[in-house]
């Protein structure tokens, strides 16, 4: 009883309260902001937590993590221009969204589900941490390899008219993952001699060129009278939100349930939640032929997962001190920076402190919903704003944020390499969502599978034999297995409803 006294005081007194809203305000702001995602702004707010009490400071940026990984849909909606990897999927209906005037409906339906999402993964880390850490622990590498292979399986989802322009596109995202050091050998591929690829080619750079500076740049060569995105904004309630949310309920908890599971796995994150969700929705959703031009279930799918991942990353951070996210490897610093060792013994020795963090992310999820409706008409006004102040703005920053991913002015070539690169497959119908994914997956992939490899080899095991003795592998093979033919089946569908 005493200790739950202690945890409510420290939660909200009103100092912590000021530090979680601060940090919710500003994830949002960096998350909004093409390049400048919840890892920077964690980054660079972590020495301003040395001199608070470790409780004020870990809810500070808890709360940061969560509003930015909301904060990229407001840009991905309103300019096609995810701030975040996690925001790609909503991008592809929400922009179609705002330039059919209902930009405040798609941001209501972003920051709801985002805070429906938020809220289950927080409350499941909040409730069944240790459980759920003992169980990520049983996904070795064949497991993992085989989640990237369930990512990998939604390219589907995202392609466009064209089968073969899909694959393609995917095909040149694995590409990409492979350039740099090999990790393994320590040999380097596709370097072609240049010290500056030896690290490989970080995402940041390389989504805010594909998606921002390639969305700008056709924005500056289309013509006409009306310098305006949308001329016409249609209003949209937040009862309105509400009940559409209520009646997507199975949506939202499934994409919730995926976002928190994968989230739990370390070294994934939100962005393979987003799209994982984002394929099974438009897979069973009665909007499968909406989804790539103003689907709300694809609004709703990819934001509630991605969310849900946020405090599923805490499960194996806070239980076993395994980071689950980049962003979350950053807050296992501050911890640590605090005397706080992540582990078995952490909810021992500094309960008070664990679970205050703890729900402070539940208030930061309340404060994130309510800034995020709040602020739906004051987001939205983003459109009626003159494209020839836009485009240089918005330029501006995608630009700091390519610079700031590794502080490299090499980083800001690459932006605007594939700024150029996006602009032509806009123009060649070619998706750039599949290119995305297989950058994300594609690492990841490559290693678990050699490691996978390497351990049936040990073992005088086939990859497939050792695949088969491991029963936490049959059920993820299974999962894959249903998911593509799901894919298969829907696609057919789609081809005969138009025949």
């Amino acid at each position: 009883m005493e200790m739950i006294v202690q945890v409510l005081g420290s939660l909200f007194h009103p100092l912590a309260l000021g530090v979680n809203i601060f940090g919710v305000v500003l994830g949002i702001i960096f998350g909004a902001m093409p390049g400048l995602n919840g890892v920077v702004g964690v980054a660079l707010l972590l020495p301003l937590t040395y001199g608070l009490l470790p409780a004020n400071g870990l809810m500070m940026l808890g709360g940061l993590y969560m509003g930015a990984t909301y904060g990229g849909s407001i840009s991905a909606i309103l300019l096609n221009c995810p701030g975040t990897g996690e925001a790609a999927c909503t991008a592809l209906n929400g922009n179609p969204l705002a330039r059919q005037g209902r930009a405040m409906e798609a941001l209501s339906y972003s920051a709801l589900s985002s805070g429906i999402g938020g809220m289950f993964g927080t409350l499941v880390m909040l409730f069944f941490t240790p459980v759920l850490a003992k169980m990520a622990l049983k996904f070795g590498p064949p497991e993992l390899f085989l989640v990237c292979l369930a990512g990998l399986a939604v390219v589907g989802s995202l392609m466009d008219k064209s089968m073969a322009k899909g694959f393609f596109a995917v095909g040149v995202g694995l590409v990409l993952s492979m350039v740099g050091m090999d990790t393994m050998s320590s040999n380097y591929r596709f370097t072609f001699g240049s010290a500056d690829l030896q690290a490989g080619l970080n995402l940041i750079p390389v989504s805010v060129g594909f998606f921002a500076i390639a969305e700008m740049l056709n924005l500056m060569s289309q013509s006409g009278e009306n310098g305006e995105i949308c001329s016409e904004l249609k209003p949209f309630s937040v009862r309105q939100a509400f009940a559409g949310c209520l009646s997507r309920w199975w949506v939202i908890l499934k994409s919730s349930v995926i976002g928190t599971i994968i989230g739990i796995l370390p070294g994934t994150g939100g962005a393979i939640a987003s799209f994982i969700a984002y394929g099974e929705a438009k897979r069973t959703s009665k909007e499968g032929a909406l989804f790539g031009k103003g689907s709300i279930d694809g609004i709703v799918a990819p934001e509630s997962a991605n969310n849900a991942a946020v405090g599923g990353s805490f499960v194996p951070l806070m239980s076993l001190g395994i980071p689950g996210s980049a962003t979350s490897a950053i807050i296992f610093g501050a911890l640590t920076v605090h005397g706080l060792i992540p582990g078995p013994r952490l909810f021992v020795n500094n309960a008070d402190v664990v679970y205050t963090m703890m729900l402070g992310l539940v208030l930061s999820v309340v404060f994130m919903v309510i800034i995020g409706l709040g602020g739906v008409k004051f987001f939205a006004k983003v459109l009626k704003i003159d494209k020839k102040v836009i485009v240089p703005a918005v330029l501006a920053f995608s630009l700091i944020g390519a610079y700031s991913a590794r502080n490299s002015m090499f980083d800001v070539l690459v932006a605007i390499v594939f700024g150029v690169a996006g602009l032509v497959c806009k123009r060649a119908k070619i998706p750039v969502a599949p290119i995305i994914l297989g950058m994300i997956l594609g690492t990841m992939a490559e290693e678990n599978l050699r490691r996978a490899m390497t351990i049936a080899s040990a073992k005088s095991l086939s990859l497939v034999g050792y695949i088969v003795m491991r029963p936490v592998s049959l059920v993820v093979l299974a999962l894959v297995v249903l998911l593509i033919a799901g894919n298969v089946y829907s696609s057919c569908k789609q081809r005969k409803a138009k025949n």
